[in-house]
C-alpha cells in the first residue's frame, strides 16, 4: 500500500509539476533561427530580456524576448504578459524571463511570422530603472571643442576687420 501511495505521489509530481523542469537550458535565438525546421511545432525553452513595449491585443499580448544575440515575439495570454513590470528601453532595463511554449518558424495565425506561443512564463530577473550618469569626459571634451570653435570664429572676425 505505503509502495502505490509513493509511486502515485510520483507521478502527479511529474504530470503537474512546472513544464521548465522539463529543460535542462534554454535555446539561443541563433539556434532557434539556424535549426528553425528541427524545432517547429515543438515545445521550447527560450530566455532573455523583455524589450520594447508589451502590446496587448484583446486576451493576448505579444512580447519581444531579446537573448543579446536576437529578439524573438512571444505570443502569450494578457494573464501571463501582466507579470512584466519593467521593459527594456533608453531608460530602463527590462525583465528577464524564460519562457516555454511553442515555437513556430513560419506561424499560420500571425501571417507566417517566427514566433513562440508562450505556455508559461518564469521571472529569472527583475528590471530596473536605468540612472543616466554625465560621462565627464565627453563634457570635458565638448567644452574644448566649443572653445576651439569660439577662438576659431573670433580669428576670423579680426582677419576681416
Amino acid at each position: 500500500m505505503k509502495k502505490n501511495f509513493a509511486l502515485t505521489l510520483i507521478i502527479l509530481f511529474l504530470v503537474f509539476s512546472p513544464q521548465t523542469a522539463a529543460f535542462s537550458q534554454s535555446l539561443s535565438s541563433s539556434e532557434l533561427i539556424k535549426n528553425a525546421k528541427e524545432y517547429d511545432g515543438k515545445l521550447i525553452a527560450y530566455s532573455g530580456e523583455v524589450i520594447g513595449e508589451v502590446m496587448l491585443r484583446g486576451e493576448f499580448a505579444w512580447v519581444n524576448i531579446n537573448d543579446g544575440q536576437n529578439a524573438l515575439g512571444a505570443w502569450m495570454s494578457a494573464a501571463l504578459a501582466k507579470e512584466i513590470k519593467f521593459t527594456g528601453n533608453y531608460k530602463s532595463r527590462g525583465d528577464s524571463l524564460e519562457i516555454v511554449g511553442v515555437f513556430h518558424r513560419a506561424c499560420l495565425e500571425h501571417g507566417g511570422d517566427l514566433d513562440i506561443h508562450a505556455q508559461s512564463l518564469h521571472k529569472i530577473g527583475n528590471g530596473r530603472i536605468v540612472k543616466e550618469r554625465l560621462n565627464f569626459d565627453k563634457a570635458s571634451l565638448s567644452l574644448i571643442l566649443l572653445g576651439a570653435l569660439l577662438l576659431i570664429w573670433i580669428l576670423t572676425l579680426f582677419k576681416h576687420k
